[in-house]
């Protein structure tokens, strides 16, 4: 092929890609301005509970061949947008479960109650809460809803909680590893389900703390709005289980009824009733925070690492990773149409350089007069909070796990473990540390100290930073670091965290930040910029009929590996988090 035939070729796939876009976009553009007119005026919005929830899913293409996953932010903005929409007299939700963490809940748990203080019907039911296990998160989301079915056959186990750890030091020893390890200091308690048999004291004190401060965020409100008290509750969750009718006499749920008879009875009561899936309406009636002044919105999801941001197929994890994360920033703060910056955090941490990279990030735009405005999910921990706290302003759920202001490190020692595999090891080095990083080999006395030395150093540079970051003394993050955990509903009296809340109050603030008026819309823009469908096939090049499938039943098959994956993750025998990990929560669990 001649160079000129070559030119006329690609400028021609130019021209038609192009014209396709333009295309697309008009048909979009369409489509929407009839899709906004396609609302009944009678119209209830569907969710389901029962499938997950998520915080952010990323430009990943299996998941845009699973089809699209609902967020939080989604479920805020829809009913926002639902309370003020004429056409929309009400919500009904399947809520049998909450497949989502307890912060998470607690942000729709909000939604749903601004939704109804604008005068419109929310209505809950389930098959069951719990079936021969806890239901107590998935009620306490349903305890949000002016009613509450329950099927006839259907259950309630409002049990409370429990703080269940799995520790193994027995089973390394009989594996033959040992764990050489360090933390700082003694609340950093990761390291614990290797060395110990049981909880420490220290231990013990910061898991209680944090259980009974969910615990005594779920009897508050469950007594609020169900109209007990909460010595009532506390009663309730003593006698645990409910099984139909007992619910019923407890003032749990309002009426045992089946399915189609609580649909029916709405379309009884309105008549030409029209039920429409929660991401089908946001579709129609448009985004909420798509106009005015900019403000934008940076996803921190997922264990800390450096390198870019990825979906982890193997664990089912999402990886915040730094250079994807600092790219953003430094977007952001080049935008001359970004007058603030909200950073929505949800991570365990991981990587301390990594982690410094984004803290570096979010004081250089605070630096270039952008504020920044931190909302955490689920957790926010030890890296986690690490890259939130030189924020502006930071605002969790009040059942939001952060704090963990600690360092942990170390290497298990596998000779045991080669020996009874009948495996054996020889090496040759260069210099007399070279054995520092080696599982073969226990640190000697010299780099013993240098291990030390290096989480000396870490863990001053962390609490430094938040005396810095928060206002706050020497003495006061000495008191309250520690490794300690701590709830959103704690931090804030501590002073690590500043409002309790979720997006709405953290859009506030933002604009508060911002000088811009509180009734003036914002548009959210997120960066890094979102791939669209055709980018993503672009990338990943067409996708045939066949590889779909193959995709979707290898995605299939990795979530049924992914509770294994997690199990040998606690071992500590993969890859290690980092040193600004929280405690894996896979293996100290509060069963809600």
């Amino acid at each position: 092929m001649t160079v000129k035939n070559f030119l006329k070729k690609f400028l021609m796939i130019i021209g038609a890609i192009t014209i396709f876009s333009i295309f697309m976009g008009m048909a979009t553009g369409i489509f929407f301005w009839i899709s906004k007119e396609d609302v009944s005026d009678k119209t209830f919005l569907e969710l389901n509970f029962d499938k997950e929830l998520v915080e952010y899913v990323g430009d990943d293409p299996t998941a845009l061949m699973m089809g699209k996953t609902p967020q939080v932010l989604d479920v805020v903005e829809a009913l926002q947008i639902a309370s003020d929409d004429e056409r929309v007299l009400g919500i009904i939700a399947r809520v049998s479960r909450a497949n989502m963490g307890f912060a998470r809940v607690q942000e729709v748990r909000d939604a749903v109650l601004a939704f109804r203080k604008k005068g419109k019907t929310a209505i809950a039911y389930a098959d069951t809460f719990g079936e021969f296990g806890p239901g107590n998160r998935a009620y306490y989301l349903a305890t949000a809803f002016e009613k509450i079915f329950l099927q006839p056959s259907g259950d309630i186990g409002l049990t409370g909680l429990i703080w269940e750890t799995q520790f193994l030091k027995g089973t390394l020893k009989k594996i033959g590893v040992v764990p050489r390890m360090d933390q700082r200091h003694e609340y950093k308690n990761a390291m614990n389900i290797f060395t110990e048999e049981k909880y420490t004291e220290p231990h013990k004190e910061a898991v209680s703390k944090v259980m009974m401060s969910v615990f005594g965020q779920i009897v508050r409100e469950i007594a609020e709005v169900r109209k007990l008290s909460e010595e009532d509750v506390l009663s309730i969750t003593d006698h645990g289980l409910f099984l139909g009718q007992e619910a019923v006499n407890a003032k749990l749920v309002d009426e045992l009824a089946y399915r189609d008879k609580v649909y029916g009875d709405i379309e009884k009561k309105v008549g030409d009733v029209t039920f429409l899936p929660l991401l089908n309406y946001l579709e129609k009636a448009g985004r909420l925070y798509t106009e005015g002044e900019t403000i934008a919105l940076i996803y921190g999801v997922g264990g800390i690492a450096r390198g870019k941001s990825r979906h982890n197929h193997l664990s089912g994890d999402e990886v915040m990773g730094s250079e994807t994360i600092t790219r953003a920033f430094r977007s952001a703060i080049k935008d001359d149409e970004v007058r603030a910056i909200l950073f929505r955090v949800s991570s365990p941490g991981g990587s301390y350089v990594a982690s410094d990279s984004i803290w570096r990030e979010t004081v250089r735009a605070k630096s270039s007069g952008k504020p920044v405005i931190v909302s955490m999910g689920d957790v926010a921990g030890s890296g986690g909070y690490f890259v939130a706290m030189a924020a502006d302003k930071i605002v969790a759920q009040p059942g939001t796990i952060t704090g963990s202001i600690g360092v942990l490190a170390g290497k298990m020692l596998t000779p045991g473990l080669w020996e009874k595999l009948g495996i054996s090891w020889d090496e040759v080095h260069t210099s007399q540390n070279a054995t520092l990083w080696s599982g073969i080999h226990d640190y000697t006395p010299v780099q013993w100290n240098l291990f030390q030395g290096a989480l000396d150093r870490i863990y001053g540079d962390f609490t430094g930073k938040v005396e810095q970051g928060r206002g706050l003394s020497g003495e006061k993050v000495a008191e309250i670091a520690k490794g300690r955990i701590w709830t959103g509903e704690d931090a804030k009296e501590l002073g690590l965290v500043d409002e309790l809340g979720g997006f709405p109050l953290a859009i506030r603030l933002a604009k508060k930040a911002a000088g811009i008026p509180e009734n003036e819309a914002v548009r959210l823009k997120i960066f890094p910029k979102r791939k669209n469908w055709m980018e993503m096939l672009m990338k990943e090049g067409a996708v045939s009929s066949e590889e779909k499938t193959s995709a979707m039943a290898m995605a299939q098959a990795l979530q049924e590996i992914q509770p294994l994956i997690r199990s040998l993750r606690q071992t500590g025998l993969l890859h290690p988090s980092g040193v600004l990990s929280m405690p894996n929560l896979g293996s100290a669990e509060m069963k809600f």
